[in-house]
């Protein structure tokens, strides 16, 4: 795991600096300088744009992954993304057309409950086409094992915009029309740049003849547009549902909730960009052994990396909202705790994931997929209305905690490996040993100086209990390395 190891440490540290730079936005500059509806209103049509970006996409980003690596001559990859590379064009044009005949309508249906989204409802279709396509050129860099600029484009870029955007709403009175505007241009700006970057890895040279597998192809490419738009509905359903069924600013106090939450899947994230073609290249070459090993490794690790980040987000999360000047921040800690408990039971899987959709049996991907999709849904429209947002939270837990047991009961059948031993569960009984016993500690200290010693005293007690007892031979050797 050395290439992995390499580029997964300057992933973190991209990732780990456009966390920052996002926390900053997220718990500082949005609560300060939008109001709670306006910032509401953001969150919804972003993860509106993220339901509606697979089916633009068509798959295409992942069909990259899964069969760029099988083609084993320049001229036979050349046709290939030729056949691929023109698919979201016709996606989105068909899309857009429908879009502008039923535009009052659609506008209509989504603002009943908010009548603040009407006038934006057209940023939902124009980000999604500009993030379905800078995926496309972001996997035609990936499957070059060239990860690290592209992950900067994906996770540093609009979220170093969006820090200066809003120091520019501030400064100069911008109006909130034109700071959507503006948002908007952010993301085909980078687009820009990452169709530049993805040329120099690999200039892309037009073949008018198809590859000889192009049904392979498109039948691949529609199971994991359908599995992706299940997908997509699991993560950004609740941000949608919310504004249907509450005040739009809770949407706000839930976005806040969520990106602390989030920061516990870090390290797959940072891993996800180079695992994925690894895992595509030993599945074409039916590497058995190498495919297991990279199944156990990656959840072992993950799950070490993320329970700390659960540890750390969970023990402190009531401090730092405590901070925040609207009290209804104050009372997301439950949708942290839910969320990140989701998150962290997700890493168990470790890179599960990248082997069910690059295998001959991905189609059950879809079957994972709008199962999760459904289940989350109807759980959201029972509980959300009881609970509000700690319902949708709550639903999200329950699914994505049922899900992982069923696939990795799935995979043991299917490839007779799983990703579960001891060290892994000790990684997990000392996450949550720790946890209980600082929970309970009553500090009487201020938010700031709390967070500071609670960081401190859980990370010392963590990682030394990783080194005692020699979790993870991969992350001994990384810190060796590093530390030399």
């Amino acid at each position: 795991m050395g290439i992995v190891a390499k580029q997964t440490s300057l992933n973190v540290l991209i990732i780990g600096i456009a966390f920052a730079i996002g926390g900053l936005n997220t718990l500082g500059f949005y609560p300060l300088f939008l109001s709670a509806e306006e910032y509401g209103l953001v969150v919804f049509l972003l993860a509106t744009s993220n339901l509606l970006m697979p089916l633009i996409g068509f798959g295409v980003h992942q069909t990259i992954i899964r069969f760029f690596s099988s083609y084993k001559t320049k001229e036979e990859q050349r046709r290939f993304m030729s056949s691929v590379i023109l698919l979201p064009l016709f996606i989105s044009l068909i899309i857009g057309g429908v879009g502008v005949m039923f535009y009052h309508s659609i506008s209509a249906a989504l603002s009943i409950q908010n009548p603040i989204i009407a006038s934006y409802t057209w940023v939902i279709f124009v980000v999604a086409v500009a993030t379905a396509y800078f995926e496309v050129f972001y996997a035609w860099a990936r499957v070059q094992l060239q990860s690290v600029a592209g992950n900067a484009l994906k996770e540093i870029f609009p979220r170093l915009y969006l820090f200066l955007l809003l120091l520019v709403l501030y400064i100069f009175d911008l109006s909130f029309h034109y700071f959507i505007v503006a948002l908007v241009s952010g993301y085909y700006l980078r687009l820009l740049v990452m169709i530049v970057l993805a040329n120099r890895c690999y200039p892309l040279r037009i073949r008018l003849h198809f590859p000889s597998n192009i049904r392979s192809i498109l039948t691949y490419s529609v199971t994991i547009l359908l599995a992706a738009s299940a997908g997509s509905l699991i993560i950004d359903i609740d941000k949608f549902m919310i504004p249907q069924l509450e005040e739009i600013k809770q949407t706000a106090f839930y976005a806040v909730a969520i990106f602390a939450a989030t920061i516990v899947e870090v390290p797959a994230r940072a891993m996800w960009q180079i695992l994925n073609p690894l895992v595509a290249t030993a599945v074409n070459e039916n590497n058995t052994k190498e495919v297991n090993s990279l199944y156990r490794r990656s959840a072992l690790n993950l799950v070490i990396v993320s329970g700390w980040f659960f540890l750390l987000v969970n023990l402190n999360s009531e401090a730092l909202f405590s901070l925040l000047p609207n009290v209804g921040y104050q009372k997301a800690t439950l949708v942290v705790l839910h969320i990140s408990l989701a998150k962290l039971i997700t890493m168990m899987f470790g890179c599960g994931g990248a082997i069910i959709s690059n295998s001959s049996f991905y189609q059950i991907s879809l079957v994972f997929s709008v199962v999760m999709a459904l289940g989350v849904s109807i759980l959201n429209m029972v509980w959300i209305p009881l609970y509000g947002i700690d319902g949708a939270a709550l639903a999200t837990l329950v699914v994505v905690g049922l899900s992982i047991a069923v696939k990795i009961m799935y995979l043991q059948f299917k490839i007779k490996a799983h990703p579960l031993s001891w060290n892994l569960l000790k990684a997990l009984f000392a996450v949550g040993i720790l946890y209980t016993i600082f929970q309970y500690i009553d500090w009487t200290l201020s938010p700031i100086i709390q967070i500071v010693l609670t960081s401190a005293m859980v990370s010392g007690l963590y990682f030394l209990i990783v080194a005692k007892f020699k979790l993870s031979d991969d992350l001994l050797r990384l810190v060796k390395r590093i530390g030399k």
